[in-house]
């Protein structure tokens, strides 16, 4: 079973607190970051979710490795790619538990399949709430988070669609290996 909750206001709040303290850290590290987004099922209201706050650090690609040292340097441990191109994982510490961070190449496929995900289910409340009911629905019976993910994949695919994101674009981002194992796991939770 995979923890599927409805929309919480404090996810805002929380993201808030850590985009401040990621921009903080960067400015002091004179990293140039594009943006921090608030991503993920958690960015937009109404939408239920998995608890847990994601976060776009976007760079342009030669910032990668600078912003990737911040993270480190804050106590993140670099999980590399993850099998999803141009989007480096990392594992947080334990005092920024339930939060997934990533440092994401500007303009790349992963950087607009997630703000794709979050405008379209933001501007489309039926949508959104069509998401909504297959999360909770496949989260109650997935075994595991690849299973779960599995079963939103057809919905996820059509909400992709209608932002605009290509044939071969979805299919690119459909094929995306992200490894089976406890890291992983832990990163996709």
């Amino acid at each position: 079973m995979i923890e599927v909750v409805d929309w919480d206001p404090a996810w805002a709040e929380r993201f808030e607190r850590l985009r401040d303290e990621y921009a903080a850290a960067m400015a002091a590290a004179d990293v140039p970051v594009r943006a921090i987004e608030h991503v993920g099922s958690t960015s937009v209201p109404g939408l239920a979710a998995k608890p847990v706050i994601d976060c776009d650090i976007i760079v342009a690609a030669e910032h990668v490795g600078a912003a990737s040292a911040v993270l480190v340097g804050l106590g993140f441990e670099p999980r590399g790619e993850l099998g999803i191109p141009q989007r480096w994982a990392f594992h947080a510490p334990e005092r920024l538990a339930g939060t997934n961070t990533y440092v994401i190449v500007d303009g790349s496929l992963s950087l607009r399949n997630h703000l794709a995900v979050r405008e379209v289910l933001r501007a489309d409340p039926a949508l959104r709430d069509e998401y909504a009911a297959v999360k909770k629905r496949v989260g109650a019976r997935a075994a595991d988070i690849y299973e779960y993910g599995a079963g939103k994949d057809a919905t996820v695919q059509r909400i992709l669609e209608a932002a605009g994101i290509s044939a071969d674009e979805r299919a690119s981002i459909g094929a995306n290996q992200v490894p089976t194992t406890t890291v992983g796991a832990r990163l996709r939770s």
